[in-house]
């Protein structure tokens, strides 16, 4: 198998890293390719991502039109998406070589130019003040909001940005996108959990919005902004099936009682 190795010079100390994964792989005779992540190229069958769950986002949009899946190797702080760290890289090497991995395919939005597999994030252009945003779903008006922004996310992405904001957990494998005002000026906004295949708009009346993707790419200011399921799916491989519980238990401590924390 060719994998490519992709890393993030960003990364503090990513070279020990790097040298680490690149020094396992020539031992086990596997044929790979180096690239940086700001300069990414297709040549394996498999990605290697060294770096935390925003080098991975990065990564995975970008090997997602080739259908290529996606393996963490956590170097970064909570590693939600990368399954192992720098230490495990004999073992993963050698369950890659013995096909001993497994695919989950994430859906993807789509916003023009621009796909997210955790979620855009809509704001005024102007940071220092709330906007009034106005949101369609398959051109028909469902309501307004006085707030700092709206996300708009995937199952991936609900543990991200949106959990913080107040949004719900989904499980990766729902076909559903979660809308969630951010601090909303009204107490009766809840976010509002629909079926993927619905087309999102959202307008503003009093200024332009800007658009993140990821937490990285900020599109330009815009009239209104409209998002949909991409048509390419983002492929993440994990060394067994991915039990996310265990994640949401172990990464989240979600539902682990403060007494066991002591």
């Amino acid at each position: 198998m060719k994998i490519n190795l992709v890393f993030n010079k960003y990364i503090p100390e990513y070279k020990k890293s790097l040298n680490a994964v690149e020094k396992a792989l020539l031992d086990y005779k596997t044929e790979f390719s180096t690239f940086e992540l700001e300069n990414m190229e297709q040549f394996g069958e498999l990605t290697l991502v060294i770096g935390g769950d925003g080098t991975l986002l990065r990564a995975a949009r970008f090997y997602a039109q080739y259908g290529i899946p996606v393996f963490g190797i956590n170097v970064g702080r909570l590693g939600f998406l990368a399954q192992a760290g720098i230490d495990d890289i004999n073992y993963v090497i050698e369950c890659i070589r013995d096909n001993r991995y497994n695919v989950e395919d994430r859906i993807m939005l789509q916003s023009g130019e621009y796909t997210a597999l955790n979620d855009f994030v809509i704001k005024g252009c102007n940071p220092s003040r709330t906007s009034k945003f106005f949101l369609e779903i398959n051109g028909k008006f469902v309501c307004d909001y006085i707030a700092d922004g709206l996300i708009v996310s995937t199952p991936t992405g609900s543990t991200a940005y949106g959990l913080s904001a107040g949004g719900p957990v989904l499980h990766p494998e729902l076909d559903a996108v979660v809308i969630v005002p951010i601090c909303p000026h009204t107490l009766n906004a809840r976010p509002l959990v629909v079926p993927s295949k619905e087309l999102i708009t959202v307008k503003t009346s009093d200024d332009l919005l800007s658009v993140s993707i990821d937490g990285f790419v900020t599109t330009k200011c815009v009239e209104k902004t409209s998002v949909k399921i991409s048509p390419n799916h983002a492929k993440l491989a994990f060394l067994n099936k991915n039990n996310f519980y265990a994640v949401l238990r172990n990464k989240l401590h979600w539902g682990i009682s403060p007494e066991n924390n002591i």
